[in-house]
């Protein structure tokens, strides 16, 4: 009995594996993750509005720090730091309307400042942003 189900196990885990909608995303132990790349980015090309803490400016720059945002909205999060953001976004129960342009950052850099993130102040994401899944993110 333990063997047939070893093997049931090792099929589904095979079936699985081939799946062709599987999600492209990785679980992953955030405690073991060195985001380091993605903090040099976002020094470089965020902090500017969304401040060193995360919190952004009131009323003008959406906070970054507990987003809920960034928590329900992961592939438009990714999508405007691609693409740029214009249009009203809420977030944290606050309404925010002011123009984010596109980083021209590449998509590795892309997944690197969203995994660097959606796991800082009080954010915490399970599912780690791939390059690849930052590829398929279309306007």
């Amino acid at each position: 009995m333990k063997n047939l189900s070893f093997i049931l196990t090792l099929v589904l885990l095979v079936s699985a594996c081939n799946s062709s909608d599987r999600k492209i995303v990785q679980n992953f132990n955030t405690k073991s993750q060195d985001f380091s790349e993605g903090k040099d980015i976002y020094n470089d090309f965020c902090i500017q509005c969304h401040m060193a803490n995360g919190k952004g400016v009131p009323k003008v720059f959406p906070p970054l720090a507990k987003s809920d945002y960034l928590k329900n909205y992961r592939i438009e999060s990714i999508k405007a730091i691609k693409y740029g953001l214009s249009g009203e976004i809420t977030v944290n129960g606050e309404k925010y309307n002011t123009a984010m342009a596109s980083q021209g950052l590449t998509n590795k850099e892309i997944a690197a400042v969203m995994n660097y993130i959606t796991n800082s102040w009080g954010n915490k994401n399970t599912s780690l942003i791939t390059e690849e899944e930052v590829s398929k993110v279309e306007r």
